[in-house]
């Protein structure tokens, strides 16, 4: 129990339960929503628009021995898993949630860009989590 929970009053723990309820039922046909439920609505979703993601365009992937890693040196090619023309991952924190494929951004030739050509399902991704 965190230090939040034991400091709450009951009424709030009530009101916090009655809320959980309400997403986990996807609520009820005699719940009725007020204009400052609205507004807590959009100042939560703000809050989590605002957080930033870490987002990684994988090309593709090798295994090594650490023998072999040690031999590498300036020059070297390391082949990679994914073969030309193949899409790429796009992963959002650790999860694939796209793939696509590797275009120059038009704007600045000296700039890669990535192409989506597939959406992952959350469904599918949490399969794989």
């Amino acid at each position: 129990m965190s230090s939040n929970d034991m400091n709450e009053t009951p009424s709030a723990k009530a009101a916090g339960a009655a809320e959980f309820a309400k997403v986990e039922t996807g609520g009820s046909k005699s719940a009725k929503l007020t204009s400052s439920d609205l507004m807590g609505d959009e100042r939560n979703l703000d809050t989590i628009l605002g957080i930033p993601v870490n987002i990684q365009v994988v090309l593709g992937s090798a295994t090594m021995l650490v023998a072999n890693l040690l031999k590498l040196g300036r020059g070297a090619v390391i082949p990679l898993n994914h073969r030309v023309g193949e899409p790429v991952d796009i992963v959002v924190n650790g999860r694939v949630v796209a793939r696509g494929e590797v275009v120059v951004v038009e704007d600045d030739n000296s700039r890669f860009g990535v192409s989506l050509t597939e959406i992952i399902s959350a469904q599918n991704s949490l399969l794989d989590a």
